[in-house]
């Protein structure tokens, strides 16, 4: 039975909150207890040290590379979503029942990862590219406004809260749990492309007529110039911010920030204005892309990342809350529009329908990125003594990322789809 009112920005608003629960609680509320990780044990801590604490990320990123060119693009993306949260619960009640032993440690980071892949960015992005067209850069952009929604809202109201209500390992386990909130969302308002619900990518009357296209092939895409610029550039300003997230507290810590009510305070000051700010970002850059060529937006915004980054080297405690927000609102502006554009970016080079395929590639790639660049950033901190050489490293990858993207080709190849292709092997996906 066909509709009369397009379905598909009440898609839109389901990924919004099953991408901010997937998402925007347990990637931004981690680095809250890695210096809980740090204490001695007499402290009530591990005892571990910061590459110690920052390894399990990149580690398990390392380990589930196959996960995506794999698994990902063969399933239905709503399932991709009620499993992967699952994973990352299950992570996090790991997590949070932790004796000390780094290598179980590590096994849960290689539990959550899957969980992240799963669940996290590219599910989202297809189910997205599925249902809009022309509208696409708008309702990818409603979409991410999740991620800084519930990530502001974790930073401020969940991890902070409950931690010092509960301690840092119950609330560990309680954001683990919260996962499953999701469940209903995807199961009973999420429909995986429009045809599902007798409609069109748009709510137009009639489909595309490219939309018989078949889907490029791996192959293809990494003959691809503008594919190798897209997955360096990417990867580079996705490790930067990255390294930016993962060690802002610890940097709050070095710069004099020691009494550990003062450190949450800031740390979650900051870490709420970032999130807030990127909703920002990611309205203001998903409307430009809409309108302007997505090579200069995206370029612009990896270069916003950049400059941002020696600011944080600049707070101190002897001076008020006025760098930190500065800082926060800047970077998170250009952080929330970073990851938003490059679905669009691959969208617009290689095909809606190759898009679960080229981010299967991407997606990991980034993820690298996003977890070895923090832990060679605490590498150097701990052959240096502070933060000066690793942020300094830090700010020249984010500037290579940008230049990578400035060299994108500016006209899109246009061989745009509408649909996903069938689900290889058992069938299962729809």
């Amino acid at each position: 039975m066909k509709l009369r009112r397009f379905y598909g920005w009440w898609i839109t608003a389901a990924a919004f909150c099953t991408f901010g629960i997937a998402v925007g609680i347990p990637y931004y509320s981690m680095p809250f207890f890695y210096d809980y990780y740090e204490k001695a044990p007499a402290g009530g801590g591990f005892g571990w040290s910061r590459p110690d604490i920052t390894l399990g990320f990149p580690l398990a990123a390392l380990f589930t590379l196959w996960a995506g060119p794999l698994l990902v693009h063969r399933f239905s993306p709503r399932k991709l979503i009620l499993l992967g949260t699952a994973l990352t619960c299950f992570a996090f009640l790991g997590f949070g029942r932790m004796t000390g032993a780094l290598g179980i440690y590590y096994a849960f980071w290689f539990l959550y990862t899957v969980g992240y892949i799963f669940s996290g960015p590219i599910p989202h992005q297809v189910i997205i590219s599925q249902w809009f067209r022309k509208h696409r850069g708008k309702a990818m952009g409603v979409a991410y406004l999740g991620v800084g929604a519930f990530g502001a809202a974790s930073a401020k109201f969940i991890a902070k809260p409950l931690t010092e209500t509960f301690g840092f390992q119950t609330a560990l386990q309680i954001m683990g749990l919260m996962m499953f909130v999701a469940w209903p969302i995807a199961l009973f308002l999420m429909r995986d492309r429009p045809a599902e619900m007798g409609q069109h990518p748009d709510g137009d009357a009639e489909s595309h007529p490219s939309a018989a296209v078949e889907p490029r092939s791996f192959q293809y895409l990494v003959r691809q110039r503008a594919f190798w610029l897209l997955v360096v550039g990417s990867a580079c300003s996705i490790g930067s911010i990255g390294s930016i997230n993962q060690h802002m507290k610890l940097v709050f810590k070095d710069q004099g920030f020691t009494d550990q009510k003062v450190l949450n305070h800031v740390f979650s000051e900051a870490l709420f204005y970032i999130m807030v700010s990127s909703i920002a970002g990611r309205l203001v850059m998903g409307w430009m892309a809409d309108r302007f060529p997505k090579k200069y937006v995206m370029t612009f915004t990896y270069l916003l990342v950049a400059v941002t980054i020696p600011l944080l080297l600049m707070v101190k405690p002897s001076d008020s809350l006025a760098t930190v927000y500065l800082f926060a609102i800047l970077f998170g502006f250009g952080m929330g529009a970073d990851y938003m554009l490059i679905p669009l970016m691959a969208a617009e080079q290689f095909g809606v329908n190759s898009l679960a395929r080229a981010m299967a590639i991407i997606l990991p790639t980034d993820t690298i990125g996003q977890t070895w660049f923090p832990y060679g950033v605490s590498l150097l901190r701990q052959h240096f003594g502070d933060y000066g050489v690793a942020l300094g490293s830090v700010f020249a990858m984010a500037l290579m990322g940008a230049a990578a993207i400035a060299l994108l080709p500016r006209q899109s190849k246009q061989h745009e789809t509408l649909h996903l292709p069938e689900p290889a092997g058992s069938g299962v996906g729809r």
